[in-house]
């Protein structure tokens, strides 16, 4: 039977501003398992990175989790003091940032930076390290290891960089890894050997997964399940096979027929209309009631529940009511 490895429950994160407090997450509740890949889709600024940020406690200055519990393997995460966070990240939870070329520091060679964690959070001396860290480098596919060692950020290219990332995000074993956007500066060659690099350790180290991105080519490529977020609310999940051939929520339509199909000649893009709403936005009803062609009047005033559709798809919207009597708690 799998193990439960991550358990996140009404998460809220907010930011303090001149203009007052902003919610980013709004009650978020999401599972990850052993060995699986939850993918975490939706457009620029619908609080993906935030989610995963909350998940480290990488937050801004001014940002604060406000509610909810994050639980891994059972013990809460929110509360921990700064020492017992860092003894977590890096160890039992690491992260593969969107731009290697910022996540890396400039100004140390590739192999400080890889023996560091491991000295830290497995105590080894600096000669083990460096054995080690030579390993991780031909683990993730990158040639003279020896000689990336000793080398800089900016002698790398983009996708060795983003390999090197990995190397260090794998260092300490973790049981979960998360991938904000790792391919978006990646040529489409280097982005898929990236996928299949971390979905190969995946299952050779059996991690659970959490996959940031926007691109449903990525999410077809590498998911088991995908939560699909709008406007800091998750608005519907499933498997990936549900979502792509049977997605509920009318966003969740709208992404995929955003993509391209290079098979069907007949295949025209349909753009989402409008944008995002504003996090000042005072918003009672569905926050996607503007850019939504389906909306009625209970859309605009009322805030959705959470529908389950089935066992493992569940879904935030009105339209759901009609089709199912059994709405779940609404902090979904």
């Amino acid at each position: 039977m799998t193990e439960r490895l991550l358990d996140v429950n009404n998460l809220v994160t907010s930011f303090r501003t001149a203009e007052g407090e902003l919610t980013a997450v709004r009650g978020v509740s999401f599972e990850v398992d052993q060995g699986e890949t939850l993918c975490i889709v939706g457009e620029s600024g619908c609080g993906k990175s935030i989610t995963s940020l909350s998940l480290m406690q990488l937050l801004p200055n001014n940002g604060q989790i406000v509610d909810g519990s994050i639980k891994l393997e059972g013990q809460e995460l929110i509360g921990l003091s700064d020492d017992d966070m860092r003894k977590i990240r890096g160890n039992e939870i690491s992260m593969i940032f969107q731009e290697p070329m910022t996540a890396l520091n400039p100004v140390f060679p590739i192999g400080f930076q890889i023996r560091e964690p491991l000295k830290i959070h497995e105590n080894l001396s600096k000669k083990e390290a460096h054995l080690k860290g030579i390993e991780l480098l031909k683990q993730v596919g990158i040639p003279s290891p020896e000689k990336r060692m000793s080398q800089y950020p900016h002698e790398l290219s983009g996708g060795m960089r983003q390999r090197v990332m990995i190397a260090i995000a794998l260092a300490c074993n973790p049981k979960l890894l998360i991938a904000d956007e790792p391919t978006t500066a990646l040529d489409v060659t280097i982005q898929s050997q990236i996928l299949d690099l971390i979905d190969e350790l995946k299952e050779h180290y059996q991690m659970g997964v959490v996959m940031i991105t926007h691109d449903m080519g990525v999410v077809a490529e590498v998911a088991d399940r995908v939560m699909v977020m709008y406007a800091g609310e998750k608005i519907e999940e499933g498997d990936v096979e549900t979502i792509f051939n049977q997605p509920q929520h009318p966003y969740t339509k709208g992404l995929l027929k955003s993509v391209p199909n290079v098979d069907d000649k007949e295949h025209n893009l349909e753009p989402i209309p409008g944008s995002l709403p504003s996090l000042k936005e005072q918003i009672d009803g569905c926050r996607f009631y503007s850019r939504c062609e389906f909306a009625t009047d209970k859309c605009r005033t009322h805030s959705p529940e959470t529908f389950k559709v089935s066992e493992r798809h569940s879904v935030r919207c009105w339209l759901q009511e009609e089709l199912t009597h059994e709405p779940k708690a609404n902090h979904s």
